[in-house]
């Protein structure tokens, strides 16, 4: 009985695993495109139809289907990626180096959306506040947008840090920071930046220089008002990862079919849908230094500011 027992337990393994093993070969044709966000319906109308275009060109390496993926946060997509959930994911390059450090990703194309690489951040203040260098935040207040913002929290929080600046979280606009810390607040979007600075609710604000000169984002009646104090180096715009474990042969199609799609007009409407992209450029040595730095910089600040 007891031979007998262990031979039907056996039987059962066996069975149990063939589903699983058929389901995940199964896997090896769908090309999975992951999003992080708080409005699913919206991105995946964004991201479908270049899905579609890229699906049918990939049919040389395996690829018939391809699916979207939304996670609610980095840090489940970095989960996503390190479990094969997902193959390619298109972020922001702050958010794309923390999935790189957690989720194993890897940096396949450098995204130009609007005809724009690359973008820098300003530190901004009301002309008549008297500050006049980043040093003079010591004891200010700063706005940031959130906690996801490659331009308007990650590059500007890894400056202040960089500059031996202990920065501390305020309860809301009125609340001050205690002793030399830059006292920091999200204002969820550059509107409510430029607001908040404006109305002097915070010493000081942060956006990208695309957001700067864009009177959607900033209005000309508060910008009139405003100085740039300071200026980043630019950082990419946006950036398309994969998974690391992804077939190389997929890989490098994936990245063929892209790069060449600005030159396709039957992917110009789904471009224009996937943010705005105007094309996907290879990643150079330059860029990589960059991102190795932003890397480098987002590591310190999840560990010192959060």
């Amino acid at each position: 009985m007891s031979r007998l027992s262990v031979c039907f337990a056996l039987l059962f393994t066996f069975i149990g695993l063939v589903p699983a093993t058929a389901s995940a070969d199964d896997q090896r044709h769908i090309l999975v495109l992951g999003r992080i966000s708080d409005d699913p319906r919206s991105h995946y109308e964004q991201l479908k139809p270049l899905l579609d275009y890229v699906v049918p060109r990939m049919a040389d390496v395996g690829i018939r289907e391809g699916r979207v993926l939304m996670a609610r946060d980095a840090q489940q997509m970095a989960s996503y990626l390190r479990r094969g959930q997902v193959d390619w994911v298109t972020e922001t390059a702050g958010t794309a180096m923390l999935l790189q450090q957690r989720g194993d990703a890897m940096p396949l194309l450098l995204t130009e959306r609007d005809g724009v690489s690359r973008y820098r951040t300003v530190f901004f203040v009301r002309r008549d506040s008297g500050l006049k260098t980043l040093d003079d935040l010591r004891g200010r207040s700063v706005a940031f947008q959130n906690n996801a913002s490659t331009s308007a929290y990650f590059v500007p929080a890894i400056e202040l840090l960089r500059r031996r600046m202990a920065l501390s979280l305020l309860l809301s606009p009125m609340d001050k920071p205690s002793g030399g810390t830059v006292g920091y607040v999200f204002a969820r979007s550059e509107l409510n930046i430029g607001a908040w600075v404006h109305k002097r609710l915070v010493d000081a604000g942060t956006m990208s220089d695309l957001d700067w000169d864009n009177p959607a984002r900033l209005p000309a009646s508060y910008r009139k008002d405003l100085d740039v104090i300071y200026m980043t180096e630019p950082v990419p715009r946006a950036l398309e990862m994969v998974r690391g474990d992804l077939d190389p042969k997929v890989q490098a199609r994936l990245r063929e079919v892209l790069i060449e799609a600005a030159g396709d007009p039957l992917a110009r409407e789904a471009l224009q849908y996937f943010f705005h992209t105007t094309r996907f450029m290879p990643i150079d040595g330059e860029t990589r230094r960059v991102l190795d730095g932003l890397r480098g910089g987002v590591v310190q600040v999840r560990a010192a500011v959060e």
